[in-house]
């Protein structure tokens, strides 16, 4: 029997890592089936580590897939080839549909649009929308349109909540299945070099150069903040980076003054110290008792696990104010943003009290493991997705 062929469209980092862990599920469990990818935002290296095939050069926008936060952003787009990208990814899409079967598309109103452009039938992962950030669920006219087409045999949501906000209206064929950012998470075993019974602060400081350096050198003072905070009682930090930031890490600590020494940041004259480590996320989330959240899927995958994060702002492009409080919305108790702009010392004093304040309230840490099965869920979701496409692969 010929293999069926399925598309998967999606647009940034978060997204392809979901779209990602799907389509390695469908393919474990189901023999006949092949697999390409369509990223529309960034290089789509999830989708490389995996050796899935990509249908159209890919290209890293300086916006980082957040032009729609400022006009300034906009242009840089247009100026980096958006046109030219975007033309090329419209023909990648159209001989996709000459070649699939059928599209899985991970995101919202852009991969919702190409998918409807291949012509082919289609399900659509609404992961970057939810019915918790304004306890109603009224989707963009746009993507309306394409869902209510009879091509859209299913929208899957990232909650159970959107999908009865959907389904009360008329989308019918709404249903959640589960959220596969939680499938990630199993720990590796590396060495943490932990100091027993003392809390463990992970800093997150987001996956996108030059801001995720720029969050690392703020979160730096923020642990100075903290130790004093707590002093004399210890509290040690490590910082989950991605790759591409630990080469930068000597003259980051140079320009924060700090000292650096492998893998490890510390101030010279104090017992304050962060391990860094890049292939540890899974561990370093599982085993802190919070987290420093400058990150976008980084925090909901700690909300997840019923971590308490707290946020401080940067100067952005993605982790902006706007960012913090609408992610604040969507995770609920579990998220408490200090600040409203780029930390000031004042700031980072009062998010080192709630740190504190945080750590020593053991109702508060109850709700937040509840919280997070509500809001993000357990892990089993990239299954849960991989059957809903198998449902209508299979079913002709």
């Amino acid at each position: 029997m010929k293999p069926k062929r399925v598309l998967f469209i999606s647009n940034g980092h978060g997204e392809d890592l979901n779209a990602c862990e799907v389509l390695k599920a469908l393919r474990r469990k189901y023999a006949n089936v092949e697999t390409i990818a369509l990223p529309l935002v960034g290089e789509g290296n999830a989708y490389r580590r995996a050796g899935v095939e990509i249908a159209t050069p890919t290209k890293a926008l300086p916006s980082g897939g957040f032009g729609y936060m400022s006009l300034r952003k906009q242009i840089a787009d247009f100026q980096s080839g958006l046109i030219s990208l975007t033309w090329q990814q419209i023909k990648a899409a159209k001989s996709c549909g000459q070649t699939c079967d059928f599209v899985f598309a991970t995101g919202d109103v852009l991969p919702a649009i190409f998918a409807y452009i291949t012509g082919l039938p289609y399900a659509i992962f609404l992961v970057s929308s939810s019915g918790f950030y304004e306890n109603y669920f009224i989707p963009r006219w746009e993507l309306a349109l394409i869902m209510r087409s009879p091509r859209c045999r299913q929208i899957l949501t990232r909650d159970a909540y959107s999908a009865k906000l959907l389904q009360q209206g008329g989308y019918q064929n709404a249903s959640f299945a589960g959220y596969p950012i939680m499938d990630v998470l199993e720990p590796t075993g590396k060495h943490l070099h932990l100091i027993p019974n003392v809390p463990m602060i992970a800093l997150l400081s987001g996956s996108r150069l030059p801001e995720a350096a720029e969050n690392l050198a703020l979160q730096l003072r923020l642990c100075i903040a903290i130790s004093q905070e707590f002093a004399p009682n210890l509290v040690q930090f490590r910082a989950a980076l991605v790759p591409s930031l630990m080469p930068q890490l000597p003259e980051l600590a140079t320009k924060a003054g700090w000292e650096y020494t492998d893998g490890k940041l510390y101030q010279r004259d104090s017992d304050i110290s962060v391990i860094c480590f890049s292939e540890a996320f899974p561990d370093i989330l599982q085993q802190c008792d919070l987290a420093i959240g400058m990150a976008g899927t980084a925090v909901e995958q700690a909300v997840g696990l019923g971590k308490p994060v707290v946020q401080i702002m940067g100067n952005g492009p993605q982790f902006s104010y706007r960012f913090a409080e609408a992610q604040e919305r969507l995770l609920g108790l579990s998220v408490q943003t200090i600040g409203k702009k780029s930390a000031t010392p004042e700031i980072l004093r009062d998010a080192a009290k709630c740190v504190k304040r945080t750590l020593g309230d053991r109702d508060y840490l109850e709700r937040c493991r509840q919280n997070g099965l509500e809001r993000v869920g357990s892990k089993g979701g990239s299954e849960g997705l991989a059957d809903a496409i198998a449902s209508h692969l299979f079913s002709s």
